[in-house]
């Protein structure tokens, strides 16, 4: 997956997500990322920030323009390339990953509110 710098000029009128089924989740691109899209990442929230990535993630799509903001819930739960949903072209493994009920805990619940109460998207 290409680092694609989500821009905060967005149309309002479009949707912006951490990422679709067929691409790593967000934390899975960054440990597979060469140095220098790091450095464009890091340079795009204006911090180093090498963990929690896929929160940095859904922060950047919460606080984006865009009138909806779609979550994959790998990212959510903070999960690397063991969570890949599918890999175009593969002939195995794909669609086999299910979340466990028990990730869906009651903090993870507060922060993903917190989150969504803070850039109005409730």
């Amino acid at each position: 997956m290409e680092y694609s710098a989500i821009s905060l000029r967005s149309p309002r009128a479009s949707v912006v997500y951490t990422g679709p089924h067929d691409t790593d989740t967000c934390q899975g691109w960054f440990d597979t990322a060469s140095q220098e899209e790091k450095e464009d990442y890091f340079r795009y929230l204006g911090r180093r920030a090498d963990r929690d990535v896929a929160w940095e993630f859904i922060r950047m799509a919460e606080i984006s323009v865009a009138d909806t903001a779609i979550l994959q819930l790998q990212d959510v739960l903070g999960l690397g390339k063991e969570a890949r949903m599918n890999t175009p072209g593969g002939t195995g493994g794909n669609w086999l990953w299910r979340y466990r009920p028990e990730n869906l805990t009651r903090q993870l619940s507060a922060r993903l509110a917190e989150i969504t109460k803070v850039y109005d998207r409730s």
